[in-house]
């Protein structure tokens, strides 16, 4: 499962600000509630271990992530929650521990994805719920960073971004749910709306070095991603502006259909 080796502070910039308001959208679908002990698998800096907090408490929440500095900073910020640093390939609690199992955008960076939800759906009670979520990142896709892909590719046309990673297509997260032995799968797209008061404000955190695209923008040579960033400004209508992105989701029971 990737580590990402960033500050979480500049994950928030990049990232959060779309993944904290999907975090209610993919809790109400996976019915997180009151009551329930649940567990957030690939936490990062805590955008969706915030929303469980509010709905289960602290005491039923536990987060797990790879990266060091994002499992320090859900420490610090949420007193109570059992945060551990883990792969979801291999998570650290028995079997049958959780009501439900969440991974938000977190399946297209493990290491072995149906794997990694075996893992979920191993460590979730059998009547409980494995739910994930991703950014419709698909070539043509309507996900946070398809925009910048797509100026990116008027560069390289033959460049791949996360269009062909693991979940990231329609209908792909049910059929890894499958092959994991999770039943009864549905899925579902979330949607919302995201307001950026400039370009500036959009623009700067891809500098950051977060993930796939931080990488790819660090890569360039000045030049290049001065064009690169003139092509994301030419595709952006006028700031203020309102970016509606999508996220394909899918959720099941543990255990095997004929179980």
């Amino acid at each position: 499962m990737t580590s990402f080796a960033v500050s979480a502070n500049a994950y928030d910039r990049f990232m959060g600000r779309y993944s904290a308001p999907l975090a209610p959208l993919f809790a109400d679908f996976a019915g997180v509630e009151a009551g329930q002990r649940v567990v957030d698998v690939g936490c990062g800096p805590g955008a969706l271990v915030a929303e469980l907090i509010d709905r289960a408490g602290a005491a039923s929440v536990s987060a797990v992530d790879p990266s060091e500095s994002f499992v320090e900073a859900v420490r610090e910020r949420h007193p109570g929650v059992e945060a551990r640093q883990a792969a979801a390939e291999e998570l650290p609690f028995p079997d049958g521990s959780f009501d439900a199992a969440l991974a938000q955008l977190v399946v297209h960076f493990m290491n072995d994805p149906v794997a990694g939800l075996a893992e979920m759906a191993r460590v979730t009670r059998a009547d409980g719920l494995v739910a994930a979520c991703v950014w419709d990142h698909a070539t043509g896709g309507r996900g946070p960073l398809s925009l910048f892909w797509q100026a990116a590719r008027e560069l390289e046309p033959d460049i791949a971004g996360e269009a062909r990673l693991a979940g990231t297509g329609e209908g792909d997260l049910a059929k890894l749910l499958e092959a994991a032995g999770v039943r009864d799968v549905e899925d579902a797209v979330l949607i919302l709306s995201v307001e950026h008061e400039s370009f500036e404000d959009w623009w700067e955190p891809y500098t950051y070095g977060v993930g796939p695209v931080g990488a790819y923008v660090a890569a360039l040579e000045p030049e290049r991603r001065d064009r690169l960033r003139d092509g994301c400004r030419a595709l952006l209508p006028p700031a203020p502006f309102s970016l509606e992105v999508r996220a394909w989701a899918a959720r099941g029971r543990p255990g095997s259909s004929d179980a």
